[in-house]
């Protein structure tokens, strides 16, 4: 029984110095620089499974695979890239088998591994980003990233942030159209605060994405942190609204994202000039082929609301006035150009001597209705316009155009009105032909 004992001992203590004895061999080749060699030492004894049944087998083949893949003869070819795909996998199974790390604390010879590894990681991103491969650079980039944050975090890398690398892979995620990598990379690069003229797209994109998700806490803190590092940048004056029409080019999605904001805060000026502008824009387009939506009254009215509106939040800028009165008096003119041009026709197809067709006489009727009705809405907005024009001790010489011509057309107006005036009434024909008189007298007065 102890005969037995003893050669059970025996075959123990043979086999762990068998094992530590080729370990400690395959190392001191390693150390020698000789690397070929300490793979192929390393690759029979892997055949063991004993051998490879401890955690240290594996560091150093991290160690052997990944100082492989870096040298000359292996560097950024097929078989480099396989030799630290290996090494990978091997650091990877290593740490599940030692948590702790301890043993790659203890030796330097091990440590070398994950450099190479992130080494070579590095080298093929940056090798398919030459080359233009953008997807194909993403994976390895994410790699050479998680290395260099454990080598950081074990004080074996120069520096505390990556910079390089991390700009790079956001710079290849762009290009990809990745948003979820170029996010992770830009905004670990802003947390850190690095500043610099090549470095103030990675603010800019962080603002735009933020405002794109509608994440406004996000949106509001990074185009802060870009206004502090750059403040000669005209992007990070921008506020929401300006994002929320630069950032589409649809018409419907611009008109949404005011909706959005004037719904949540209706008194904001600059929502509803700019909501006013765009519909304006849309229904007078001077593109060629252009046609009116198919909503145009809806838009119309949406539209006039929010000119109504900034006349209201802001009573002396002027220009909201003369905006709305030339929007109508646009109008106008359109209801006037419709009744000549029927008025003519109506001429020419009616025979000398004969009347018109009653349905005629009924449609002419009513464009001249619609022509004398829209001269009415011109006088509110005009006549405040005329009151904060006349209200300035000085006019500068287009503040003393735009009166003069607000002038005539309120002449013209009540002009028109006294002559529609009932015969029978002449306390109004006395009230039109004065206030005719006085914007004729307003008009002559601007020099």
């Amino acid at each position: 029984m102890k005969r037995i004992l003893i050669l059970a001992l025996a075959t123990v203590f043979g086999t762990s110095f068998s094992w530590s004895q080729s370990l400690e061999s395959i190392k001191t080749v390693v150390m020698l620089g000789q690397m070929d060699k300490a793979k192929t030492d390393f690759d029979k004894a892997a055949a063991n499974p004993k051998f490879m049944g401890k955690a240290e087998a594996y560091l150093l083949k991290t160690a052997i695979y990944a100082g492989l893949s870096m040298t000359d003869q292996n560097r950024n070819t097929a078989n480099g890239n396989a030799l630290v795909t290996e090494a990978d996998a091997a650091f990877e199974k290593y740490k599940t088998l030692e948590p702790e790390m301890a043993k790659f604390g203890e030796e330097s010879i091990y440590q070398n591994g994950p450099i190479n590894i992130y080494s070579n990681y590095y080298n093929q991103g940056l090798a398919s980003y030459n080359e233009k491969k953008w997807n194909e650079a993403i994976p390895t980039l994410k790699k050479a990233i998680s290395y260099s944050d454990f080598l950081i975090g074990k004080k074996l890398l120069p520096f505390t942030l990556d910079t390089n690398l991390l700009i790079l892979t956001g710079v290849v995620g762009e290009r990809a159209k990745n948003d979820e990598v170029t996010l992770s990379v830009y905004l670990k690069l802003a947390s850190a605060g690095v500043s610099g003229p090549d470095f103030e797209g990675i603010y800019q994109y962080l603002v735009r994405s933020a405002f794109q998700k509608k994440d406004l806490a996000t949106f509001e803190k990074i185009k802060t942190q870009g206004a502090g590092l750059y403040p000669n940048s005209d992007f990070f004056k921008l506020d929401r609204l300006d994002f929320a029409v630069g950032l589409v080019d649809d018409f419907n999605d611009k008109l949404q994202a005011l909706n959005e904001v004037i719904a949540s805060e209706p008194d904001n000026y600059k929502a509803h000039e700019l909501r006013w502008a765009i519909i304006y824009d849309t229904l007078n387009s001077y593109e060629e082929g252009a046609v009116k939506p198919s909503n145009a009254t809806e838009l119309e009215n949406v539209m006039l609301a929010s000119m109504k509106k900034c006349s209201v939040i802001k009573p002396q800028e002027v220009k909201n006035f003369l905006f709305l009165g030339a929007y109508y008096v646009g109008r106008k003119e359109a209801a006037n150009e419709a009744r000549i041009k029927f008025a003519d026709e109506l001429q020419r197809k009616t025979k000398p001597g004969t009347k018109a067709l009653p349905a005629d006489i009924a449609k002419r009727d009513q464009l001249d209705k619609d022509y004398y009705q829209s001269l009415e809405p011109i006088l509110d907005p005009y006549l405040s316009a005329a009151a904060i024009y006349s209200g300035k001790s000085q006019l500068d010489a287009r503040e003393k155009q735009q009166y003069k011509n607000i002038a005539g057309y309120l002449a013209e107006i009540y002009e028109t009105k006294k002559k529609r005036a009932p015969k029978d009434k002449p306390a109004e024909i006395a009230k039109w032909t004065a206030e005719e008189k006085k914007w004729n007298d307003v008009y002559e007065s601007i020099k």
